[in-house]
């Protein structure tokens, strides 16, 4: 791989970037902010609407399910229709699904809002991403802008716990859906006359068989993995799901090596730099939003915290990621992608292990505090690292591509991670503490693992 060196004009954003930026900053805040704005209201919403306990997780899973299902298939078209399309299809369709949640009157019209929103975040997502990649050359502009999209969005995760507590406490958690409403209508709006048309010269062909595949094998693994975390790992209609989403996957895989024009071309796919920065990415959101879930488990069950109490002292997290978003780019200017990426890995890991030190009382809070504040800095830095690899090295043609795999990766992890720690916690101990206290060790032993296998296996030439 050639390297060419920029000149020193290149690094300064001029006022068009940065009108860009803030635009493509905005809409993934938003869309990061709807992932996590219901968690913490789903009582209230389950008791408004009539949903039984156990079909709460419904709420979530009809988000889940379109919003990692449909992601890769998504960036691909962005790349061969329009990535400015596709954004502004997807927060047309955010829109819609918001109205729909924040008007609806029984559980199906909820479910359907919030599949919308799940269908908007898997459109809208990868065209931002890939936008903002194509708008900045590689380098340091565009680490910098990584930087700034990964501290927001991780800021936005956070903002959504806190304000769907707000929302719902002060208004109604309608509003947890319907303040999405007037901001998609602005970006819709002002985008036309700031971003300009990007997509792929040549060919517009979509690999149909492909996108039936890839698709059809997330949404069977995502759906079986929910299904595991509600039923129990030995239930036969998560186990066929999972067994049909395996199919299917290999299917995908097969497909794209007799392809003529394939959904994700294999030698895209076997990159180094792709391949171990997903793995990267992967442990990175996994482990972290499942020690979010464990440290709500602990905070709500063992110390008492309120829903609304919780999400603000998990806001100390927040701060620590966003910290990290920002300065990783100098970070990685300093160590490179794949150091920057396994030292934040195992920055989180030491930050997670020091939370085994938590009792019943509430003592500990400053350590969980403090912790969580760098474990959190460290995941935003390595994550940052993540986007910056797997994105790299490609070119704009495919930046569709790359950002719906890395959101697609993104999804997946966190779909995945919750309910394998909820099973460990589950399965560990007799007591709430005990297995959070053994998940939480789980959850530092693979982030560990996802350094030594990136130090290991991504090259230092192939960044």
């Amino acid at each position: 791989m050639t390297f060419t060196t920029a000149a020193p004009a290149v690094q300064r954003m001029s006022s068009r970037h940065k009108l860009t930026l803030t635009l493509l900053l905005g809409a993934q805040f938003m869309l990061a902010i709807d992932f996590s704005i219901l968690n913490v209201a789903l009582p209230v919403v389950g008791e408004g609407l009539g949903f039984g306990l156990d079909q709460l997780q419904w709420i979530a899973t009809a988000f889940a399910l379109p919003a990692a299902g449909f992601t890769l298939l998504f960036g691909r078209v962005a790349d061969l229709f329009g990535r400015r399309r596709m954004l502004l299809a997807g927060m047309a369709l955010l829109a819609v699904g918001s109205l729909i949640g924040g008007l609806a009157t029984d559980p199906a019209v909820l479910l359907t809002g919030r599949v919308l929103q799940g269908l908007a975040t898997a459109i809208a997502t990868p065209a931002a991403l890939s936008l903002l990649t194509t708008s900045f050359p590689e380098g340091p502009l565009r680490t910098r802008a990584l930087g700034l999209s990964g501290a927001l969005m991780s800021a936005g995760f956070t903002v959504g716990a806190i304000l769907g507590g707000v929302l719902t406490d002060l208004l109604s958690w309608r509003w947890a859906f319907l303040v999405n409403v007037p901001v998609a209508v602005l970006i819709l709006a002002v985008t036309p006359a700031l971003v300009a048309e990007s997509r792929a010269a040549g060919t517009t062909r979509l690999d149909v068989p492909g996108a039936v595949t890839v698709t059809g094998g997330l949404l069977a693994l995502v759906y079986g993995v929910t299904t595991a975390g509600a039923d129990g790992w030995g239930d036969p209609v998560a186990l066929g799901s999972l067994a049909l989403a395996a199919v299917l996957l290999v299917a995908f895989g097969l497909v794209e090596r007799r392809s003529p024009a394939p959904l994700a071309p294999p030698r895209v796919l076997t990159r180094r730099t792709v391949t171990w920065g997903n793995v990267g990415g992967f442990v990175a959101f996994a482990t972290e939003t499942s020690l979010v879930f464990l440290m709500t488990l602990y905070l709500q069950r063992v110390l008492g915290f309120s829903a609304l109490a919780t999400g603000l002292a998990l806001g100390v997290l927040g701060a620590g990621t966003f910290a990290g978003g920002v300065a990783a780019p100098r970070i990685m200017a300093r160590l490179g992608g794949r150091a920057t990426l396994a030292a934040g890995l195992v920055l989180q890991a030491a930050a997670t292990l020091a939370l085994l030190g938590l009792g019943s009382s509430r003592d500990g809070l400053a350590l969980l505090l403090a912790a969580t504040a760098i474990g959190g800095f460290g995941n935003l830095v390595a994550i940052v690292a993540f986007m910056g690899i797997a994105t790299s090295g490609l070119p704009d043609g495919e930046q569709g591509l790359a950002t719906g795999l890395a959101t697609m990766t993104q999804q997946v992890a966190i779909t995945l991670g919750i309910p394998v720690m909820s099973a460990v916690a589950t399965a560990a101990g007799t007591s709430v503490l005990a297995g959070v206290h053994t998940a939480t060790l789980v959850n530092a032993m693979i982030a560990v693992a996802g350094a030594a296998l990136v130090a290991v296996f991504l090259r230092r030439s192939a960044h």
